[in-house]
């Protein structure tokens, strides 16, 4: 970055985004010493009122229309902090997705990265010295001291201190006999660094592997031309590759990236969940710790200590990392040059975030990979209705890979009929006795089981036969979930926690009979342990992973066969590969059949074919039993198919009849206060306005308002409008604009959701 030409008297104006909620940016003069160190992306402390506050250079101009300016204090850090692309992305994020310029750059830039401190930690390490004839005299602990000391060459004193179990001082005494030195040195902060991963090498494809990795090598040479080059053919820069579960999708990512780095570039690899994060971390470390294209592997999730955010983001910054895993918020990684981004499992709702900037990191890979001149590859066994449909319409290139690696077969699946059973037995069983027997057969072969439930607790209800009573939350629209373990009644959307009762806690009631009614992980458990007493068995919820550490420890103990039948919500549903896991139950799924939204089909049919496809991926064939209520459902039937087109199919049909997403976009206007009753009038206006502004759009349509389908959450009531529009972009920005205009009371909150993948 050079210097900028200077007029005389002239003075370089920079406009800022504050690290404070004011909805707007601000311009200030660059004083005269900091304009060779003001870029676009450059930290600056600014005065703002009475209070100095940091912010982000967004723009460097040469006049301002606003006048009377204050000047920059200071610059911040040694290194511009966001890439010209990633200050575009922002602009977009807070344009699209109707918030602030600094509430989208809030997601951009982590608040350990934010802070005025660079934040490198510093920590004392022992390093041993040339000794240049005989040892000094030493004691026998000093001596034991030199041997690791030597041994090591070099390590942090408090590590020393702990394998040798002595003092410092003692330490210290060989540094005063010129054995060794104790200095200070940043120290980074690595959540994987202990982990010991052997290198791995690259697999021969099948077929249509190689036609797909073939796809994606031709479009990152294609955008790795020059722009002005006039011979750069056109061509698809966004893949969607549809591989059945156990197709080897990961191998065609590692084997794209790897070409990516060949060109110099870098890559970012979006993963669902932060629970798959490690096992897909191993993979690519144990790819990419050796060998020509050797590079650092960066990791961003949410679960990072604040200085492990902060290293792991300036390794990437710094280019020393080229590779970057994580969740969501890795979307956001200064990869530069970026060659290739990769969204695994890109269905999944897990990727859009439920506050503001309430973005979708799948579509943000999309626009940044266009920002960027990147090819963008979605991965998917069960594509998103959207993701399909803009590969319909000829917007995404299809890759497809539809024959599990070394030839192994998909599991045969089998839908069990709950209702004649409870007829049968008089009752809601557990296990239908088909899926009894296929566990104990597993389990005398020593194979694996794993089991799937999407609700954790003992019971979903607590509830009275004699007065009807029902145990709800104080601040929800919905009943509290017994946890027995804890003997507490807890509410999922709030997190209230209560005491569970004995006995009946309505006035006049009493009755000592209540009733746990509906199912959960943890009585699963339970009946497991009582119906399977050989079998080691282990549950994985929210409930019991309480640390960093538990889920890696406990998929650990699985694949050593530690564990016989593995019990689990959607976080066992997908990503995970073991090889002697032969059985697949879902325990029930109607569960996410029954909520009001129109994509609880889509939802169902993906989860089913997800746990599904963790069964059979070894060299025994896999099966699946799939209990259910609804069995003739279309998503269960064409899930037990494993046939994702004939779901698209029909549910496209539905989604054009009422012309749902993806065949129109939504944004959905949510009003929330403490009162009902002020909520509902407010809401009734706002529909007035968006009327008047789907009168100005033209191809709008307005519904509600109405109660949200959980009408009150956290003790405030919402109603809702929705509106679909097929050109959301300039919706968008009408909507920004009477958001500003907008007069409403204090204690009434508005909040737009664009492509919202909920409708709670």
């Amino acid at each position: 970055m050079g210097v900028r030409p200077k007029l005389p008297g002239h003075r370089v104006v920079a406009r800022v985004t504050l690290d404070v909620a004011v909805r707007r940016e601000f311009d200030y003069l660059v004083p005269t010493e900091l304009e060779s160190s003001v870029h676009e992306g450059t930290r600056v402390k600014v005065p703002f009122g009475p209070r100095e506050v940091m912010g982000v250079v967004t723009a460097v101009l040469d006049e301002s229309p606003h006048g009377d300016l204050r000047e920059i204090i200071k610059t911040v850090g040694g290194q511009t902090l966001v890439t010209p692309p990633i200050l575009r992305l922002v602009r977009w994020i807070a344009e699209y997705y109707c918030c602030a310029p600094e509430v989208a750059m809030k997601a951009v830039l982590p608040d350990a990265v934010r802070k005025e401190a660079d934040g490198w930690r510093e920590r004392l390490f022992v390093r041993a010295l040339p000794v240049p004839g005989e040892l000094p005299k030493l004691t026998k602990r000093q001596t034991d001291l030199w041997n690791i000391v030597e041994e090591w060459r070099e390590l942090p004193l408090q590590e020393l201190v702990r394998l040798a179990g002595t003092t410092s001082s003692t330490i210290r005494k060989l540094e005063d006999k010129g054995l060794v030195s104790i200095a200070p040195q940043i120290c980074e902060r690595d959540p994987y660094g202990m982990d010991h991963i052997l290198p791995s090498e690259p697999l021969e494809l099948n077929a249509e592997q190689a036609v797909a990795l073939k796809s994606v090598i031709a479009a990152m040479e294609r955008l790795a031309k020059p722009v002005g080059d006039e011979a750069k053919p056109e061509g698809d820069s966004v893949f969607l590759l549809h591989g059945v579960t156990g197709s080897g999708k990961t191998e065609v990512y590692l084997q794209a990236i790897d070409h990516a780095l060949g060109q110099g570039q870098g890559a970012i690899v979006l993963v669902p969940e932060i629970s798959l994060t490690p096992q897909t971390v191993e993979r690519f470390k144990a790819r990419f710790s050796h060998g020509p294209q050797q590079t650092l592997v960066a990791v961003l999730h949410s679960h990072l200590s604040s200085g492990e955010r902060h290293d792991e983001w300036h390794k990437i910054r710094q280019g020393r990392a080229r590779i970057v895993i994580g969740a969501r918020s890795a979307v956001f990684a200064p990869v530069e040059p970026l060659g290739l981004v990769i969204v695994d499992e890109e269905h999944e709702h897990s990727y859009k975030q439920e506050e503001a900037p309430r973005y979708n990191a799948r579509d943000l890979a999309v626009v940044r990979g266009q920002l960027e001149g990147a090819a963008v590859v979605l991965g998917s066994a069960t594509p998103s209705m959207e993701s399909y449909y803009n590969v319909q319409r000829g917007k995404y290139g299809l890759l497809s890979l539809t024959e599990r690696v070394d030839n192994i077969n998909m599991p045969l699946v089998r839908v069990i009929d709950m209702r004649s059973i409870a007829r049968k037995e008089k009752g809601i069983s557990i296990f239908s006795p088909q899926l009894r027997e296929a566990i104990l057969q597993r389990l005398e072969k020593k194979e694996q089981v794993m089991l799937f439930l999407n609700r954790r607790g003992w019971s979903s209800s607590l509830q009275c036969p004699d007065c009807g009573f029902v145990a709800e939350c104080p601040n929800c629209s919905v009943s509290l979930t017994y946890h027995r373990a804890a003997q507490q009644l807890m509410c999922h959307i709030c997190g209230h926690v209560e005491a569970a009762p004995n006995k009946c806690p309505q006035e006049g009631c009493g009755n000592a009979a209540i009733r746990f009614a509906g199912l959960g992980t943890e009585k699963v458990e339970a009946a497991l342990a009582k119906g399977f007493p050989m079998a080691k068995v282990k549950r994985m919820d929210s409930d019991t992973l309480k640390r960093k550490e538990d889920y890696r420890r406990i998929l650990g103990d699985f694949r050593t066969g530690k564990i016989d039948i593995l019990l689990g919500t959607q976080m066992i549903a997908k990503g995970l590969h073991f090889p002697n896991v032969t059985l697949v139950g879902i325990i029930h799924a109607d569960l996410s059949l029954h909520i009001p939204d129109f994509r609880a089909g889509e939802r169902t049919f993906q989860l089913l074919t997800q746990v599904a496809g963790r069964a059979g991926r070894g060299d025994v064939e896999g099966e699946v039993f799939v209990q259910s209520f609804t069995p003739f459902h279309p998503s269960i039937q064409y899930a037990r198919r494993h046939d994702f087109i004939g779901f698209y199919e029909q549910e496209i049909e539905f989604r054009q009849e009422l012309r749902y997403p993806p065949i129109s976009r939504v944004a959905l206007l949510t009003l929330r206060g403490r009162s009902e009753d002020r909520v509902k009038f407010f809401a009734d206006h706002l529909r007035k306005e968006m009327d008047e502004l789907a009168g100005e759009l033209g191809d709008v349509v307005v519904a509600g308002p109405a109660p949200a389908p959980l009408l009150r959450a956290e003790n405030f009531y919402r109603y809702q409008v929705m509106m679909r529009t097929s050109q959301m972009s300039a919706l968008s920005r009408k909507l920004s604009a009477r958001q500003e205009a907008m007069q409403l009371p204090d204690d009434i909150r508005l909040i737009i959701d664009i492509d919202p993948m909920t409708l709670s």
